[in-house]
């Protein structure tokens, strides 16, 4: 799936996560968000595996990992146990941690629950779950309608998006901001569509909304005045529904000790439309980084 990576599968956690791992150098863990894979690493992993030891893996829900039953197992806390166990699994006891939506919150909660795992934490185009879900403005309910619809009781979302998923996720694609469809690789595009197609993947995917609504939000706001104290880069499109409802960086400044941040072009999924950018500003957010002895 990604050019020139090892595919691999593992569960140290008790859930089969797959991943991918290529390049050498400080290791660098990657983690997609909705309604995506690994896959949307292909244009950027490469790239940056010419410094660094890359591993981009499939969220639990997601993809090609595991799908266990039941809203409780689809919170970040237990997302981010996965990532902290498939990394010492695979030898990496400390890291540099990226992550884009869903897998930025994963990001941001692995960073509270797992300081010591930590090199540096990057998030991409989020802003904190507790702040979006308890000071709501209509703006945002309208752009980011989704988070209540997939929350929905069983099987009302499943049901409804079951009867034709490529209209739905693909409106998710297309609705956050400066996106067309051919802003995705072709490749990277099917293979979204064909996790997307599976029924346990649908289901998997409304738990991962249900549990930050009735589980994140209490570990969240048991956090409230945490910081995390690694360096951290809070990256946003330019042009997304987040950048137009919130001063991004503004949002991250109490949570986050050691902040540097940086728009891109684009919208919500602007490393699948400016990779390149993407890539850039990774680099040298983390090539400015101690290396991990």
């Amino acid at each position: 799936m990604i050019a020139g990576f090892t595919s691999g599968r593992a569960a140290p956690n008790g859930v089969g996560i797959a991943y991918e791992t290529g390049g050498s150098g400080p290791p660098v863990l990657l983690l997609h968000g909705f309604p995506q894979t690994r896959a949307m690493w292909a244009a950027i992993a490469p790239a940056l595996a010419q410094d660094f030891t890359m591993v981009a893996a499939d969220l639990r829900g997601y993809g090609d990992s595991g799908k266990p039953s039941g809203v409780e197992n689809y919170s970040f806390r237990e997302m981010a146990a996965d990532m902290v166990a498939l990394m010492r699994d695979l030898g990496h006891d400390r890291f540099h941690l990226v992550g884009h939506d869903r897998g930025g919150r994963t990001a941001h909660r692995l960073a509270l629950d797992h300081p010591q795992a930590v090199q540096s934490l990057t998030v991409m185009d989020i802003v904190p779950t507790h702040l979006l879900l308890t000071e709501l403005t209509h703006e945002v309910a309208k752009a980011y309608y989704h988070w209540f619809f997939l929350a929905q009781p069983a099987p009302f979302p499943e049901r409804l998006i079951g009867s034709d998923p490529d209209m739905f996720y693909e409106s998710c694609l297309l609705g956050w901001g400066a996106a067309k469809l051919s802003d995705f690789d072709p490749d990277q595009l099917a293979a979204y569509r064909r996790a997307w197609h599976d029924k346990d993947t649908i289901r998997a995917m409304c738990d991962d909304y249900r549990a930050a609504i009735l589980i994140d939000i209490q570990h969240d706001a048991a956090s409230l005045g945490q910081q995390v104290q690694c360096p951290a880069l809070v990256m946003y499109g330019a042009d997304g529904a987040m950048a137009r409802a919130y001063d991004v960086p503004a949002t991250w400044a109490e949570r986050l000790s050691d902040m540097t941040h940086a728009a891109i072009p684009g919208g919500h999924f602007f490393p699948d439309q400016s990779p390149q950018d993407t890539t850039a500003a990774l680099r040298g957010f983390l090539g400015a980084q101690a290396p991990i002895g």
